[in-house]
């Protein structure tokens, strides 16, 4: 049987990455409180391809490497993640804290049945849930990165709208799933590209450079199609702004994992993305690795169970654990050893 990860014990020091970091500002009563120790949002470019199961697997085997969990349904168009945890529909949902008929967060946070598990449900009540106006997304974020978890876990709907992108590139670590099939490989591009561009725009204005990402955004034929391409427009007007924007560019870096793997050739989908990503774009890609298609997984799913609780040594458990030790090897928590 496989062992749950183990995060140090208490009385080990922690390491420098993984201290909380600074109080942030939000809503009333949140202000003093510590930013999470890692934010992890998983996202994917188009529907169905096993977000929100991964995101609650990963959640539960956290928790079992005994760190307290936040998991936050931001699909606000199709929330589902409750269900996927066996968590009947709560009476408090997200939507009650965008329509402020819960002032706090922790009204709304209700426990799993896993130790160490809390789960904010998604918006499944407001038909405009998914149309978040630019006041509710700053008060969200705001909060989010407000509470207080040693990991929070969004997840995001499906696509490349402003406010999935926005929860992504917040993150510590944005997950980026992928099915080994074509049209899901295109779809991650697309949200990968949709989220590199975006987090330029969010910094065009240090860096005088609204005109180049504007082109970048807007051109299909020629140049600006790159990072390479962007950073030598930056660089032809400004050197040190360049070489500036390239070291906080640096740390955007995407983590992908790859679901439902079938064959060996769908094991390798992952590397072979990040290598041609690196090669076109510029900019490095993680592989975490792969989920093996497995029978015990859709079983869970449909008993509203982890698949991780509800069998352990099951291929995708073991996959998920792995990923998991890696994200902790990332943040210095553990080593990347899990079987």
């Amino acid at each position: 049987m496989s062992e749950p990860l183990r995060a140090p014990r208490a009385e080990a020091p922690s390491p420098a990455p993984t201290a909380p970091g600074p109080a942030v500002s939000g809503p009333p009563g949140l202000s003093r409180r510590p930013r999470p120790r890692r934010i992890i949002a998983v996202g994917g470019g188009k529907g169905g391809i096993g977000k929100s199961m991964v995101s609650a697997n990963l959640g539960v085997a956290l928790a079992q490497a005994g760190l307290n969990v936040l998991l936050v349904d931001a699909d606000l168009g199709g929330a589902n993640l409750h269900t996927c945890l066996g968590v009947g529909q709560p009476t408090a949902t997200l939507s009650d804290f965008l329509r402020k008929n819960k002032a706090q967060l922790d009204e709304v946070i209700v426990p799993t049945g896993v130790p160490r598990l809390s789960l904010v449900a998604g918006a499944q009540d407001a038909l405009d849930a998914a149309n978040l106006k630019y006041a509710q997304k700053q008060k969200l974020l705001k909060t989010l990165m407000g509470a207080s978890a040693d990991y929070l876990i969004i997840d995001l709907g499906a696509g490349t709208s402003f406010n999935t992108i926005d929860f992504f590139i917040l993150a510590d670590h944005g997950l980026l799933v992928v099915l080994p099939e074509p049209t899901s490989v295109e779809n991650a591009y697309r949200f990968a590209k949709a989220a590199f561009f975006r987090r330029l725009q969010q910094v065009e204005s240090q860096y005088g450079i609204e005109d180049i990402v504007e082109s970048a955004l807007t051109t299909r034929e020629g140049s600006l199609r790159t990072l390479h391409d962007v950073m030598a427009q930056v660089r032809s007007k400004d050197a040190a702004a360049a070489e500036r924007l390239e070291r906080e560019l640096a740390d955007f870096r995407i983590r992908l994992v790859v679901n439902q793997a079938r064959t060996d050739a769908d094991l390798n989908v992952g590397a072979a993305v990040a290598s041609a990503w690196k090669k076109f774009f510029g900019i490095d890609m993680d592989d975490l690795g792969a989920i093996r298609y497995d029978d015990e997984a859709w079983r869970s799913v449909r008993k509203r169970r982890p698949v991780l609780i509800e069998r352990p040594d099951s291929p995708a458990s073991m996959a998920i654990q792995r990923i998991a030790a890696r994200l902790l090897a990332l943040d210095g928590t553990t080593d990347s050893s899990s079987p």
